[in-house]
C-alpha cells in the first residue's frame, strides 16, 4: 500500500515535505520534561526510596508467623517407674510388724519387680500454631532508621532536580546550538549571494576589458568556496536537528524551528551571589549532607548495640496432635530481651567505621564546595569575556558593512580590485559568525552556571531581562 501511494505521488507531482514545528525555549522545555527518559528513571527512584522507608518503618510492627511440624520419633515418649521404691519400703514396715512374715513379703517382692509405665506422646507428632513478636525496645535503632529513609526519599528528590538540570543543560546546548547552525547558515547563505553577485559583475567587467581572466577566476574561487561553506553549515543544522529531536523524543519527520533568540544580558549579578546560591542549592553539596546526616544515625544506630532489645511474645497452638494440653499449654504469652554482652568488638568496629565515614563525607563537601567555586569563577570569566566579545564584534560589524559597501562600488567603477571586495565581504562574515558564537557561548556557560548553583529554572528569567 506505501509502494502504491507513493508512485501515485511520485506521478502526479506531488512531494512529501517534512512537518515544522516553531517551538519556544519553554515549550522546547515543557516537551523535554514530558517523555524524558532520565527524568522518567529519576522518578522511579524516588518510589523507590519510599519503598525503602516503608520496609524501615515496618520494624514498628509486629510480626506473625504461621508455623506447622509433623515429627516421627524413633520410640514413644513415656515414663517408666519402678515399684520397688515403694515395695520395698512396706516390707520394712511389715518386718518390723511381724518379723518372721513371708506371705506378704512374697507378694510385695512380685510386685516390686514390676515397673510403672506412663505414656506421654505417641511416635508421630503434628502441630500447627502461629507465633507473634513485637519488639518494644530497640536502643533506638528503629528511630534511626525511620530518619535514614526519610532522608533517602531527599537524596532521591534531589537527584531527580539534578538529573532535570542536566538535562535543561542538553536542552540549551541543543536548541541554541540549533538555533547558532541556523543563523550561520544565514550568514553563510548571505555571503554566497553576495559573492554569486561579485561573480556576475566579474563577468561583465571581464567582458568589458576592465578586469582579466585571473580577476574572474578569483571571484568564481571564493563564490564556489562559499557555496561550499553554506553546505557544510546545512549539514550542522541537519546533525542538531536530530539532536534536538532526540533529546525531545520527538519522531525524525519533524522540523523544530526555534524562535527564541540567542541573548546576552547587559548586566551579570555579582559573582559572590552565585557562589553563595551555591553553597545551599548545589545538589553535590545537599546529597553530601544528606549522605553526612545518615552516617550520623548509622553511627546512633551502632552505638545503640550496647543496649538489650526487649520483645512481647506470644504463641498459640492451633491444632496438635499427640501432645497433651497438660504437657504444653496451647496458648503462651511472655516478656522476653536479648542482650549481646560481647560480640568480638565488632560494636566497637562498626563505631569507628561509621565515624570515619562521617568525617569523610565532612572533608568531601568541603572539597566539593571549592571545586565548585573555581567552576563557576571559569564559567562567569566566560561569560564575561563573551559580553567583551559582543561589544568589541558590534563596532567590527558596523565597519566591515561600511567597508563591503566601499569596495563594491569601487570595484564596479573600477577603483577596487576583485581581492579586496573578496576580502571585505570574508571578513564581514568571519565576524557575524564571532558574534553568533560569542552569544552561544554566553547562552550556554549561563545555563551551565545557574545549573551548578542549583537554580536551573533562573534561566527563562535572565533570558526575558536581556
Amino acid at each position: 500500500m506505501k509502494q502504491i501511494l507513493l508512485i501515485i505521488l511520485l506521478g502526479t507531482g506531488l512531494s512529501v515535505t517534512a512537518q515544522t514545528l516553531s517551538l519556544s525555549f519553554d515549550d522546547a522545555l515543557r516537551q523535554m520534561q514530558q517523555g524524558n527518559r532520565s527524568l522518567k528513571i529519576a522518578d522511579k527512584g524516588i518510589e523507590a526510596a519510599r519503598a525503602e522507608r516503608d520496609k524501615l518503618n515496618a520494624l514498628w510492627y509486629p510480626s506473625l508467623q504461621g508455623a506447622g511440624t509433623f515429627v516421627h520419633l524413633s520410640e514413644k515418649i513415656e515414663v517408666k517407674q519402678p515399684l520397688s521404691q515403694f515395695t520395698d519400703p512396706a516390707k520394712d514396715f511389715v518386718h518390723n510388724i511381724v518379723p518372721d512374715d513371708q506371705f506378704i513379703s512374697s507378694i510385695l517382692d512380685q510386685i516390686g519387680s514390676h515397673t510403672l509405665v506412663f505414656p506421654l506422646a505417641p511416635s508421630n507428632l503434628t502441630t500447627v500454631g502461629l507465633t507473634a513478636e513485637w519488639i518494644v525496645f530497640s536502643g533506638g535503632k528503629r528511630i534511626r532508621a525511620g530518619k535514614i529513609g526519610n532522608t533517602m526519599i531527599d537524596m532521591a528528590r534531589e537527584n531527580r532536580e539534578q538529573t532535570d538540570a542536566t538535562q535543561r543543560t542538553l536542552l540549551a546546548e541543543s536548541y541554541f546550538g540549533l538555533r547558532l547552525a541556523q543563523e550561520v547558515a544565514r550568514v553563510r547563505q548571505d555571503t554566497y549571494r553576495s559573492l554569486q553577485r561579485h561573480y556576475e559583475n566579474a563577468l561583465k567587467l571581464e567582458s568589458a576589458g576592465m578586469i582579466d581572466k585571473a580577476g574572474r577566476l578569483f571571484a568564481q574561487v571564493n563564490m564556489d568556496e562559499a557555496q561550499r561553506s553554506l553546505e557544510a553549515s546545512q549539514k550542522e543544522v541537519a546533525v542538531l536537528q536530530n539532536a534536538l529531536r532526540t533529546l525531545l523524543n520527538m519522531d525524525d519527520t519533524c522540523d523544530i524551528q526555534p524562535t527564541s533568540p540567542l541573548f546576552i544580558n547587559a548586566v551579570l549579578p555579582a559573582k559572590e551571589e552565585f557562589l553563595q546560591t551555591m553553597r545551599t542549592e548545589n545538589y553535590t553539596v545537599n546529597q553530601l549532607q544528606l549522605q553526612s546526616h545518615i552516617a550520623k544515625q548509622q553511627l546512633r544506630i551502632d552505638q545503640s548495640g550496647y543496649l538489650p532489645d526487649i520483645a512481647v511474645f506470644g504463641k498459640q497452638t492451633l491444632y496438635a496432635h499427640g501432645i497433651q494440653s497438660n504437657l504444653v499449654p496451647r496458648t503462651m504469652i511472655g516478656v522476653g530481651f536479648t542482650w549481646n554482652l560481647f560480640d568480638g568488638l565488632a560494636r566497637e568496629k562498626r563505631i569507628r567505621q561509621s565515624k570515619i565515614a562521617q568525617q569523610t563525607l565532612a572533608i568531601g563537601q568541603e572539597k566539593a564546595k571549592d571545586d565548585l567555586s573555581v567552576g563557576i569563577d571559569k564559567l562567569y570569566t566566560q561569560m564575561q569575556k563573551s559580553q567583551d566579545n559582543v561589544r568589541a564584534l558590534n563596532t567590527t560589524i558596523e565597519l566591515s558593512e561600511e567597508l563591503v559597501r566601499i569596495r563594491k562600488k569601487s570595484f564596479t567603477e573600477g577603483m577596487a580590485t576583485s581581492t579586496e571586495v573578496i576580502d571585505a565581504e570574508t571578513m564581514l562574515a568571519t565576524v557575524r559568525v564571532a558574534r553568533l558564537a560569542a552569544y552561544y557561548e554566553y547562552d550556554v556557560a549561563l545555563m551551565n552556571l545557574l545549573a551548578l548553583c542549583g537554580i536551573p529554572e533562573q534561566f527563562d528569567k535572565l533570558r526575558i531581562e536581556n
